[in-house]
């Protein structure tokens, strides 16, 4: 109830009635790249990111041995650790086709592809060992990690105009992983960190390497460059901070699983002018799974995304469904979101805990032919088994997920399937929702289950349904919204014992 009347005053505040115009598809994305960082304005207290700079020198690859249609992993990792070991500078991938497997990126590095160069990795499992310490799908673990790696390091990018190109979902790796079910049958969390090795020897396992995932690493630039044929997710920071991602294209749609860019447990991050098509979520923002993320403990904070465009895959800016260490101070503003599965989605499992609070949307404009807005907090029995049951309740306790204080402004539907779809859980509804102004066309109007305190104001909603469904729903409002359907009528259909009628005004 409390988040219930603070919502309440937001309304009321003069703040929350100012409009402004929402982007078009012209204006955001890769191609409207600045040459410079805008000063970041967010409704918390996000800190004003800078790029890492990096000292005069320049070796390029062919320097050090590297020959065009060749393995050349050797060569680009010593051209990456003798200038890092003189203090830094860039590390040059000229036009060409270039071949590689695991790099290893070190502090006061830039490795700068180029126009016309594409850096091509390697499918075999040999040439990403050995394991290194990562994270995946948020449980700690060694194996194959990332195409391109850092650990500890500080002031690191990758910039330039050239492509990055994965082997795709024919190589050795895709064919030897295995996860047929949930990654905690197969990662149980009674085995310490240090013993969990899946390296595919002697009948291990190997667990997919993501594409570029620093770990415990600061200072990171990912600026320019294109992401091509990933086999599992792209850009994914992990316990970093201070982390600028602008201007990048993620090429990954039709192969499952290949998230565009995900802020795992880390702070500080600016994401802008970004153009994913993905064969899953594209902007995601994830915090740690089940007992493992609560006892890494590390929550993803501060983080702005604007001026991007989501046009292939399964969400356009999604939070979770990894939320254990909690997501907070997200603000998401002048996007375009045209052509994925669903819009804005919450996702998280009643065994995953922690969850998502103080989330902000502003000036978005969505065309989907899914739902514009969602939440999941149920999942799939295929997953979580019979904890996809709405009833009965489950107790109450640390894997508990919640969504709270979550705030849309200036939000334009073009077009989608449904306006809202919400589905919380008995035990945590989700709270302190508020859309205002809001123009939206949909084929179904609103579902609203397990939730409580949710407001739509100053609004505007075309659709050819008069139908809104409410389960469990309780202190929900809908203020000054105008409701344009074939029947000149909005009918309130109610069910479960926690129910109430909408306030209407």
């Amino acid at each position: 109830m409390r988040t219930f009347f603070i919502i309440l005053l937001f309304i009321l505040s003069p703040v929350w009635v100012i409009s402004q115009e929402v982007p078009t598809r012209n204006e955001v994305g890769a191609s409207r790249l600045p040459d410079t960082i805008a000063p970041i304005v967010a409704p918390f207290n996000m800190p004003q990111l800078v790029p890492p700079m990096f000292p005069d020198r320049t070796v390029s690859i062919t320097a050090k041995g590297a020959k065009q249609g060749k393995l050349s992993t050797s060569a680009i990792q010593k051209a990456i650790d003798e200038l890092s070991r003189k203090g830094g500078g860039t590390v040059v991938v000229p036009a060409g086709k270039w071949f590689a497997g695991r790099i290893t990126l070190k502090s006061n590095i830039n490795l700068r592809l180029d126009e016309n160069a594409e850096l091509h990795f390697s499918g075999e499992i040999k040439d990403y060992l050995p394991v290194v310490f990562t994270r995946n799908e948020g449980i700690e673990m060694y194996s194959l990690g990332a195409l391109i790696y850092a650990n500890g390091a500080e002031n690191i990018a990758i910039t330039g105009k050239g492509k990055l190109i994965g082997p795709g979902n024919k190589c050795e790796i895709f064919r030897e992983h295995r996860l047929e079910t949930s990654i905690e049958y197969f990662v149980p969390d009674t085995i310490p960190t240090e013993k969990r090795i899946y390296d595919g020897k002697d009948g291990r396992i190997i667990f997919l390497p993501m594409f570029f995932a620093p770990v415990h690493s600061s200072n990171i630039l990912v600026e320019g460059v294109t992401f091509e044929n990933s086999i599992f997710w792209n850009i994914v920071p992990q316990y970093c901070e201070n982390i600028i991602i602008r201007g990048v294209t993620v090429n990954s749609a039709g192969h499952a699983r290949t998230d565009g860019i995900d802020i795992e447990s880390s702070r500080n991050a600016l994401i802008e002018y970004c153009t994913l098509n993905c064969g899953d979520d594209c902007f995601t923002i994830k915090s740690g799974r089940g007992e493992d993320g609560l006892r890494a403990n590390r929550p993803s904070e501060n983080i702005v995304v604007r001026y991007s465009w989501a046009q292939k895959g399964a969400g356009s800016v999604t939070c979770g469904s990894e939320t254990a260490g909690m997501i907070r101070n997200v603000y998401v503003h002048d996007c375009v979101f045209d052509g994925t599965h669903n819009g804005i989605l919450f996702k998280t499992r009643r065994p995953r805990g922690g969850g998502g609070e103080n989330l902000y949307y502003e000036r978005i404009r969505l065309n989907i032919p899914g739902p514009a807005i969602k939440w999941d907090m149920l999942g799939s029995k295929r997953w979580v088994g019979d904890l996809a049951d709405r009833v009965p309740a489950q107790p109450f306790n640390e894997l508990t997920p919640i969504y709270r204080d979550i705030i849309f402004r200036n939000i334009v539907v073009e077009n989608c399937r449904q306006l809202i779809d919400l589905i919380g859980i008995p035990e945590s509804p989700v709270t302190g929702v508020l859309i205002n102004r809001m123009d939206a066309k949909c084929d179904k109007l609103v579902k609203l289950q397990d939730t409580d305190g949710f407001v739509i104001t100053n609004s505007t909603i075309r659709s050819s349904c008069d139908s809104v469904s409410i389960t469990d729903g309780r202190n929900i409002m809908f203020v000054n919204v105008k409701f344009s359907n074939p029947q000149n009528e909005v009918k309130y259909n109610y069910s479960g014992e926690l129910a109430r009628p909408v306030l209407v005004e």
